[in-house]
């Protein structure tokens, strides 16, 4: 979230009819849209900027799914597969041991640690070496994955864990800083260390979900509205002393 007033020159959207945009958001996500609402309701101008690239884009089809807190229990207790396509893989495996007995975890290119095979075998887990070639698609539903091998290991849903690449241009390009992780660094509000400027929701927390990006939202919004009205009384004092001083001569 920008302000309008510190958006760089030559750059901000059409002003609103009446005067310029009090805030301009960045991305029309669970976050951005939220802090919009709020603004909005808070009778702020605010205008809303968005690529139409969400990014659940490739997850467009529930069975090849990507975070386990969102999708398995809706696949629970069915055949589920695990793609081994990241370190983090492992630990998702693991994790979806808790909604389904029957888990296969396929390690594709990984290679896991004899300690992460232990780990997953204790958990009831079964490892099915060979690389992944396709999904195998049926009536718009997983059937199963087949192997470069040419053995098929059917399942009903497969997972798989993303990497996480924040949309920070904007943000880096105007000097917000980050921290050791290599996230745009804010305060509880999704204040930068850049004036006049918000980040909330994925773009500086990869975990965040949706209700958790809104709340960021929220509180970017508070925080964002409390600076404006800061401005307003500043203008407004600024305006009753030039009057008072005109009177006075």
């Amino acid at each position: 979230m920008i302000k309008a007033t510190d958006f760089p020159d030559g750059s901000a959207p059409r002003p609103a009819d009446d005067g310029v945009f009090d805030v301009v958001v960045v991305g029309a996500g669970a976050a951005g849209l939220n802090a919009a609402l709020l603004l909005g309701r808070a009778r702020r101008k605010v205008v809303v900027l968005d690529a139409g690239k969400p990014r659940n884009a490739p997850a467009a089809h529930r069975d090849l799914l990507h975070c386990p807190y969102c999708h398995a229990y809706e696949v629970r207790d069915q055949p589920l597969a695990v793609l081994g396509t990241h370190p983090g893989a492992v630990h998702q495996a693991l994790l979806l041991r808790a909604w389904s007995d029957d888990v296969v975890f396929l390690p594709h290119t990984l290679e896991p640690t004899a300690q992460d095979r232990d780990r997953l075998e204790a958990r009831g887990l079964r490892i099915v070496e060979g690389e992944v070639k396709r999904l195998v698609i049926g009536n718009d539903q997983l059937r199963g994955i087949d192997l470069t091998d040419g053995r098929a290991v059917p399942r009903a849903a497969a997972f798989l864990f993303p990497r996480m690449v924040p949309r920070d241009e904007l943000l880096t390009g105007l000097g917000c800083a980050k921290d050791d992780n290599g996230w745009v660094a804010t305060d509880r509000t999704g204040r930068t260390n850049v004036a006049g400027v918000w980040a909330a929701g994925n773009v500086i927390d990869p975990r965040a979900q949706v209700i958790t990006a809104a709340g960021m939202g929220s509180a970017a919004a508070f925080a964002i509205n409390t600076d404006l009205l800061d401005e307003d009384v500043d203008h407004a004092v600024e305006q009753r002393r030039a009057t008072v001083a005109g009177d006075g001569r």
